[in-house]
């Protein structure tokens, strides 16, 4: 699967602030999102995660599954 990213629309967390590091997230063709590392910007390898995989995905982090103890 080859997915444009030169078009993408990269965005952080509102909840960043402007100067820190963090991962961006770009909405894709059909419904995919990319991820990638602010600190490389268009350097950074993208993960790209199917609709249902971000859906997933999200879910898992709101429900705490990736809190650290």
């Amino acid at each position: 699967m080859s997915t444009e990213l030169s078009k993408a629309d990269w965005f952080k967390s509102s909840r960043s602030g402007p100067n820190q590091d963090c991962v961006e997230a770009a909405h894709l063709s059909e419904g995919s999102i990319g991820v990638r590392d602010s600190t490389l910007g268009t350097r950074s390898p993208v993960l790209v995660f199917g609709p249902a995989e971000w859906d997933t995905f999200t879910g898992a982090v709101q429900s705490g599954k990736f809190d650290l103890s």
